[in-house]
């Protein structure tokens, strides 16, 4: 039994300590402002881990991770834990991370094949997410081959092959599946969306196979029709003859396919119901580095017709009001020789095609236009030989 001295001195030390604590506050308690942030930093509570972890820095949260992933835990244990994990993951919809979870999870080769079944069918839903349709697919054909009638696989088989626009197979698997439960509702919905955009992209296949043999048809009639006229086809980027013996594959079939045209308007040579061509044409204005485009210069048209159009009003270009219809002179080179050719403004654009020296490049003509009593023209024909078009 203690002294009442004994008693009296331990009081005293009690009462000491007390007073410390009142004039020291504990400093490692949490304060009332902060305590959620406080008790986030402690591994038994945190709600989120970081996404790399430091031993050094971690100690306590690296002994938990080791304990939670330790290697003498058998496959199994361990590829559940990261296909618990990947879950987590996936209900978060941080997909990235949870196909990650999922793959080390199959990296174990447990033994277990329905528990790879599972990692592979949700590996394929975070997959999907992602929009990785092809990878998602390959996890759910893995999964099938474990077995077969996992119909969560067979689900999201069919849906990747409707994302990836493979509806027949789409349709196929929806079909196996619905062998399986054949009330599933998503199978159902799935196959009759997936049959009905089967059936849109057959139809639109005819419809385009269709319009590919009617502008090749075209292109046809129009090749024959430029020749039978003994016009002269050139490539715009080769600058060589068409091949006379190939009506489908010479420069003139290149360039009516209308992806090829040369002129950034996109207009093409035409033929109307009466057989007359009408063909894009583009006049160069060499003084001011200006031009015109005429969509459709019918054949049968003078120059001088589209000049007095054109010309009805002063361009901006032309500060000296110059460029009028009878003042305008017309040319067109021909490069293999290096001269250039005068064209009578009440010369049809057909009896110019067919002159024995003319090319048309990438299927649209092209002609010079110049005022002929103006010192640059003078100028701009000066060393030239210019031969007259009759």
């Amino acid at each position: 039994m203690e002294s009442p001295a004994a008693d009296a001195a331990s009081d005293d030390a009690m009462d000491a300590f007390l007073e410390k604590f009142r004039s020291q506050p504990y400093r490692g308690g949490f304060r009332e402002d902060q305590w959620e942030e406080e008790f986030e930093k402690i591994p038994l509570f945190m709600k989120k881990a970081p996404s790399e972890i430091n031993p050094q820095e971690n100690p306590d949260l690296a002994c938990l991770q080791s304990i939670i992933f330790d290697d003498e835990r058998s496959p199994e244990e361990q590829a559940k834990t990261y296909k618990d994990e990947g879950n987590d993951y996936f209900k978060e919809k941080n997909y990235k991370k949870a196909v990650v979870s999922y793959t080390e999870g199959l990296k174990k080769k447990c033994a277990d094949s329905d528990l790879n079944v599972v990692l592979y069918t949700n590996r394929a839903a975070a997959q999907y997410h992602l929009g990785n349709f092809r990878s998602a697919l390959g996890d759910v054909v893995a999964a099938r081959k474990l077995k077969p009638c996992h119909i969560k696989a067979v689900v999201r088989g069919a849906l990747c092959h409707l994302e990836l626009r493979n509806f027949a197979e789409a349709v196929s698997w929806c079909e196996e599946g619905l062998k399986i439960d054949g009330k599933q509702k998503k199978l159902l919905d799935t196959r009759v969306k997936a049959d009905r955009l089967k059936r849109m992209a057959q139809r639109d296949a005819r419809k385009a196979t269709l319009k590919g043999k009617k502008e090749q048809d075209g292109n046809e009639t129009l090749i024959q029709a430029i020749r039978a006229r003994n016009i002269r086809l050139v490539s715009g980027a080769a600058g060589e003859d068409e091949d006379e013996d190939s009506a489908s594959e010479g420069p003139g079939a290149l360039f009516l396919d209308g992806s090829n045209t040369e002129n950034p308007y996109g207009a093409r040579v035409s033929l109307d119901e009466q057989g007359r061509l009408g063909w894009p044409v583009l006049f160069l204005y060499p003084e001011y580095a200006q031009s015109d485009f005429i969509s459709s210069f019918h054949e049968d048209s003078r120059f001088i017709d589209h000049l007095t159009v054109m010309f009805a009003e002063t361009p901006s270009w032309d500060l000296e009001q110059k460029y009028c219809p009878d003042n305008l002179q017309v040319y067109f080179e021909d490069e293999e020789r290096a001269e250039l050719y005068r064209v009578p403004p009440e010369n049809t654009l057909l009896q110019t095609l067919q002159h024995a020296r003319y090319s048309v490049k990438a299927l649209t003509p092209a002609f010079l236009v110049c005022v002929g009593s103006s010192p640059f023209c003078k100028n701009f024909l000066q060393g030239r030989k210019v031969r007259q078009v009759k």
